[in-house]
């Protein structure tokens, strides 16, 4: 029964790895956020002047710099878009940071979970990383392989239903 337990905790933390990243996919698609018209915006905004390479014998010193001109740039783009593509970008962006949060509590606990299976099976720790880095693929090519699924199943309706308006 031990065993059975650790194998289910095991699986259940890396489902709360593998369910967040794939619902962060579907929410952040969904959401109203116009990309090309910010892409566009952007463009009309001058990037950021480089920071000489000179700087970097003052790391601390280079890094304020590059910091400063970013701000500066983010300052000069806040004030180029409009209200409705700041507050899309935004919500995106609190999406995201949400999701990133949600993401990375899972993989902690489905570390914490590995380990509890490595160690009650007695396995060598080699196997906990290759679990690690199997459950770390395995939820990211979920999320790859519907979304490609996803592309495949638009493609065949189209073929199926012809042209819109046609």
């Amino acid at each position: 029964m031990h065993l059975l337990i650790l194998w289910c905790g095991f699986l259940g933390a890396w489902l709360l790895v593998a369910g967040p990243l794939f619902q962060a996919r579907l929410e952040l698609r969904e959401e109203d956020f116009e990309a090309d018209r910010i892409r566009a915006s952007m463009q009309e905004v001058p990037p950021p002047r480089e920071v000489s390479s000179w700087w970097l014998l003052l790391p601390p010193v280079w890094w304020w710099l590059r910091h400063r001109r970013h701000e500066e740039f983010e300052e000069a783009m806040l004030a180029h878009i409009s209200d409705e593509d700041y507050a899309a970008f935004s919500s995106f962006m609190n999406k995201a940071r949400g999701w990133v949060l949600v993401g990375l509590g899972g993989l902690l606990i489905a570390a914490k979970e590995t380990w509890e299976l490595v160690e009650g099976n007695e396995w060598p720790t080699v196997v906990f990383w290759l679990l690690l880095a199997l459950g770390i693929l395995a939820a990211i090519a979920h999320t790859a392989l519907s979304i490609r699924s996803d592309r495949r199943e638009a493609v065949r309706r189209q073929g199926v239903r012809g042209p819109v308006g046609g």
